[in-house]
C-alpha cells in the first residue's frame, strides 16, 4: 500500500507513520512544521516539506499515486482559531480542498480525515452519537465541521471514497504542550518544571481522553475500506480535569500546586462519544486504559 500522511511529523501522525511502515506500506509525509518536528518523524518515509495549500501538494499527489491519504494536518488549537479565524479556515478548509481535488484526478481510494469532537459544540448529553446535530462553538471546530461537508460533498459529486474519523481527546507521547487537546502533555509540563498547574475554570468540565495508540489503530483500520460516513474514534468514558489532574498527581508521586483561571472563549463544557459505530463498521475498539497510558505519557515526558 501506498499511503500520503499529511501532519506527518505531527503528534498523531508521526505515530500513524511508525504503525504504516512496521505494517510493510511505503509511506509519503507532507508537513510544514508549523507544528510538527523533524525529530518525531520515521527515516524510512520520504518527507516533503509543504504547506497543504502549496500549489506543488496536487502534483506530488500526481507523482505518488497514493492508495490511501491520512489528512491529519491542521490548525488544531480552538484559541489560536478564535483570535485568528482566517488563518484556521485557510488551513482547515481550503488546505483540504485542495487535497480533495487532487485525489478525485488521481482516483485515491480512500481519503481519511482526521475530524474532531469539537464539531459539535456544547451539547447537553451524558455520551454523544454520530446523529447528533452538529453546532460548533468555535472557529477551529467549524472549520472542521466544513471541511467534513466538502469531503461529503466531493464523495457525491466525483465518487472520492472517505472516511471521516472524529477524535475524542487524543494524548500520549509526542504531544505537544498546548490548546485544549493537549490538556495532559501541558499538566506534564509543569508537573516537570514544579510550576504550579493551571486550570481554567472550575476543573469540573469533562473530557473523553484516548491514547495515541489505539488512534493509529483505528486509522489502520479505516485504511482497509472507505467507509463513507463519519464515526467516533473516542473510548466512551469521561473524566473531569480535576480528577485527570488527580490521577497525574498519583503517578507524579508528589503534591503539586493549582491555580484556576478564566474558562477560555469557544471551549466546551462536556464531551464524551459513542464508539459503537466504529466498533460497528471498522471492528475498532481502545485497549489502553486511562491510568496506563497517562504512565506513558509521563515516562516520555521525564
Amino acid at each position: 500500500m501506498k499511503a500520503l500522511v499529511t501532519g506527518g511529523a505531527g503528534f498523531i501522525g508521526s505515530h500513524l507513520v511508525d504503525a504504516l511502515i512496521l505494517n510493510g506500506a511505503e509511506v509519503f509525509v507532507i508537513d510544514n512544521f508549523s507544528s510538527g518536528h523533524s525529530s518525531n518523524l520515521n527515516t524510512a518515509a520520504a518527507l516533503y516539506q509543504l504547506d497543504i495549500c502549496d500549489s506543488q501538494v496536487k502534483q506530488l499527489i500526481k507523482e505518488i499515486k497514493p492508495d490511501v491519504l491520512f489528512h491529519l494536518a491542521a490548525q488544531a488549537d480552538v484559541g489560536r482559531s478564535v483570535r485568528n479565524p482566517a488563518e484556521d479556515a485557510r488551513v482547515n478548509i481550503d488546505g483540504t480542498i485542495h487535497l480533495l481535488e487532487a485525489c478525485v484526478e488521481e482516483s485515491v481510494k480512500n481519503f481519511i480525515f482526521s475530524s474532531t469532537s469539537a464539531v459539535y459544540g456544547n451539547v447537553e448529553r451524558e455520551i454523544i452519537t454520530e446523529d447528533e446535530l452538529t453546532s460548533p462553538s468555535s472557529f477551529y471546530g467549524f472549520s472542521k465541521l466544513a471541511a467534513e461537508c466538502y469531503i461529503k460533498l466531493f464523495h457525491k459529486l466525483f465518487g472520492l471514497p472517505y472516511t471521516i474519523l472524529r477524535y475524542a481527546n487524543v494524548y500520549g507521547p509526542r504531544q505537544l504542550p498546548k490548546g485544549d487537546g493537549g490538556v495532559v502533555a501541558v499538566f506534564l509540563e509543569r508537573l516537570n518544571s514544579g510550576e504550579a498547574i493551571l486550570i481554567q475554570g472550575d476543573g469540573e468540565q469533562t473530557r473523553d481522553f484516548i491514547y495515541v495508540e489505539d488512534v493509529v489503530a483505528a486509522n489502520l483500520a479505516a485504511a482497509e475500506y472507505a467507509t463513507n460516513t463519519a464515526m467516533h474514534v473516542s473510548t466512551g468514558i469521561s473524566i473531569s480535569i480535576n480528577s485527570l489532574l488527580d490521577t497525574l498527581t498519583k503517578i507524579h508521586g508528589a503534591p503539586v500546586e493549582t491555580q484556576l483561571t478564566d474558562p477560555r472563549p469557544g471551549d466546551i463544557k462536556h464531551s464524551c462519544l459513542s464508539n459503537k459505530l466504529a466498533n460497528n463498521l471498522l471492528g475498532w475498539q481502545p485497549v489502553v486504559p486511562l491510568v496506563e497510558g497517562l504512565e506513558h505519557a509521563y515516562r516520555f515526558s521525564k
